[in-house]
């Protein structure tokens, strides 16, 4: 088996996009490939109603300054990893339908079959600017990937595979993961869109 990468994440965050390039840049120079053992994460947690929709008008501190920092640190991590974005952020888009789809897709189906709708659902938002919490995209980018569209449209209708995934946002946050992307290989872990040599380092311990 490969060896594997545990990667802690939600698609909405714009570094987890960028971390996700820099990890592609460290695998384009690594001899044996690196699987990456996704982990979900939910940005919204503490904005979501008891019906899991997003409360938009709930106070999580992040005002005009924060987003405007958090755009320019997008836009310079862009450059230093030589990456076109269309949107900064993705701050009115709900990722946890997708993360549904993305889960169900991880433990039903090959580890090839998830990672390409995982890599699709990350370009659909970043590159092409679509609403990857909409039904009809999810299912698009599900068949494209080679899935099922109708297994990940029931999964998208079942509520105890949402209430696992609750479970793993919760276990997240058990395990000290206060923000994405978190990067964790053998008890060792590297918060933030970090640069290639610090994956490296991370795996390889140079």
């Amino acid at each position: 088996m490969s060896d594997s990468i545990t990667v802690f994440s939600d698609y909405v965050c714009p570094f987890c996009y960028l971390g996700r390039k820099s990890l592609d840049q460290y695998q384009a120079d690594r001899e044996e490939e690196l699987e990456i053992d996704w982990h979900p994460f939910d940005l919204r947690s503490q904005k979501r109603r008891p019906d899991g929709s997003i409360d938009f008008s709930v106070d999580d501190g992040k005002d005009d300054d924060y987003y405007a920092q958090a755009k320019e640190n997008v836009r310079k991590l862009q450059a230093k990893y030589d990456v076109e974005m269309e949107l900064d952020l993705a701050t009115d888009i709900d990722s946890l339908p997708t993360q549904v789809a993305s889960y169900y897709l991880k433990e039903h189906a090959d580890y090839e079959t998830w990672l390409a709708f995982d890599e699709a659902v990350f370009e659909a938002l970043w590159q092409e600017g679509r609403d990857i919490g909409d039904r009809e995209v999810i299912l698009e980018l599900a068949e494209e990937a080679g899935a099922d569209p109708d297994e990940v449209a029931s999964a998208l209708d079942d509520d105890t595979l949402r209430e696992e995934l609750t479970a793993q946002f919760t276990e997240a946050q058990q395990l000290g993961v206060t923000g994405v992307p978190t990067f964790a290989y053998e008890g060792y872990a590297a918060r933030g869109a970090v640069p290639p040599e610090h994956l490296d380092r991370l795996v390889e311990g140079t």
